[in-house]
């Protein structure tokens, strides 16, 4: 649980041009997983011991953080991010915070999962950042105020132990606690601006939920399903494709380069367990010049089984949402879109549910992991 490289120390004072230019940062192996702190899965920031200086909810922001070195409010200089005010000592003769004293925020998951790793971005924080951080998780069921997870009889479980931070990056934390979690308690030690957080993990869903649903999208991110690989990454990322809701613009589906060779492009899936599909929509909202020319979707049963073709390569319509109901359910435990030969689409929903193996699988890990 080390930061993985590790940032210390202020960032160069601004001094004009690109932002960005002298922003540290890396690439962390963990965020292959899905951000469990995506506004778009329901997260939320919902409370902070204090914000004079910049809203909470600003850490949940999708995209990077931006700056403006011109614009400041009746409180000072405007961030983008989440900043509380100075902490003080008790006196002149102890004017300095004490080594306890700390401002938190309660995060809640937009799914709840088990997290393998966290980035801290201090993005444009150069000399107002925490001098170090903490992560907390914990799981409550149901939907608890503020003042129920602060409450002294829920346990919190240490994610990230405090450790030092640097201004201006990207501070990453690989986590390898085993239990499923709602939600997060940031800490920074004594105070300070953090500018976005991002909580990568495996979704873990109730699977008490999931049979009352009976039949449902048993490919969608918030279900439990995930990306494994896909072709082509270059406009946007295949996960889009599985995020809840329909799309709202082109770049919030999977967009390929175009290609100049006989090849296709497609997006491999683990389902959230053994289930049977029953019915699925391929939709290209948004993708008007752009969309995939034909599709087509097979399934197969554990790793090592064979695919079989659900829908056969079928014509695709530009933003159009398009629907097909199986002759038969099909069983599998992993899925895969083909498209021919580029372009792309938004999202792609699998309609079924889990087999009695299936249904049995996610009731044992829900348990092992709570």
């Amino acid at each position: 649980m080390t930061a993985i490289p590790t940032f210390t120390g202020d960032a160069h004072p601004y001094s004009g041009g690109d932002p960005y230019a002298d922003y540290r940062t890396a690439d962390f192996p963990f965020t292959q997983y899905v951000d469990l702190a995506d506004r778009r899965l329901g997260a939320g920031v919902v409370a902070a011991n204090d914000e004079f200086f910049a809203q909470r909810e600003n850490l949940l922001v999708a995209g990077r953080a931006e700056f403006d070195p011109e614009h400041f409010g009746h409180k000072g200089k405007v961030m983008d991010g989440w900043e509380t005010r100075r902490r003080r000592g008790v006196s002149a003769e102890h004017p300095w915070p004490a080594d306890a004293d700390h401002d938190w925020a309660l995060v809640r998951l937009g799914a709840p999962g088990v997290v393998r790793g966290i980035v801290v971005d201090t993005a444009h924080f150069r000399g107002n950042y925490p001098q170090a951080v903490s992560v907390e998780g914990t799981s409550v069921a149901g939907s608890p105020s503020p003042e129920e997870l602060l409450g002294d009889d829920v346990k919190w479980t240490t994610l990230v132990p405090r450790t030092p931070v640097g201004g201006h990056a990207a501070n990453g934390f690989a986590v390898s606690v085993e239990q499923r979690f709602t939600h997060l308690r940031v800490n920074q030690h004594p105070d300070g601006g953090i500018a976005r957080l991002r909580v990568y993990g495996e979704v873990v869903p109730d699977p008490g939920w999931l049979a009352v649903l009976g039949t449902f999208d048993v490919a969608a991110l918030e279900n439990g399903g995930r990306v494994e690989d896909a072709s082509n990454l270059f406009y946007s990322p295949a996960t889009n494709t599985i995020q809840p809701g329909r799309s709202r613009k082109m770049d919030d589906g999977w967009e390929t380069r175009r290609r100049r060779d006989r090849g296709h492009d497609w997006i491999r899936y683990r389902l959230v367990t053994q289930s049977q599909i029953r019915a699925l929509e391929i939709d290209t909202a948004y993708l008007k010049g752009n969309s995939a020319g034909w599709a087509s979707v097979s399934v197969r049963d554990g790793e090592d089984g064979a695919w079989t073709e659900l829908l056969p390569r079928t014509r695709l319509q530009p933003d159009t949402n398009h629907r097909f109901v199986l002759a038969s359910p099909a069983v599998g435990t992993h899925a895969r879109v083909d498209i021919f030969p580029d372009g792309g689409i938004s999202r792609l929903r699998l309609f079924g549910s889990p087999t009695a193996a299936g249904a049995a699988a996610l009731e044992a890990r829900y348990r092992e992991l709570s």
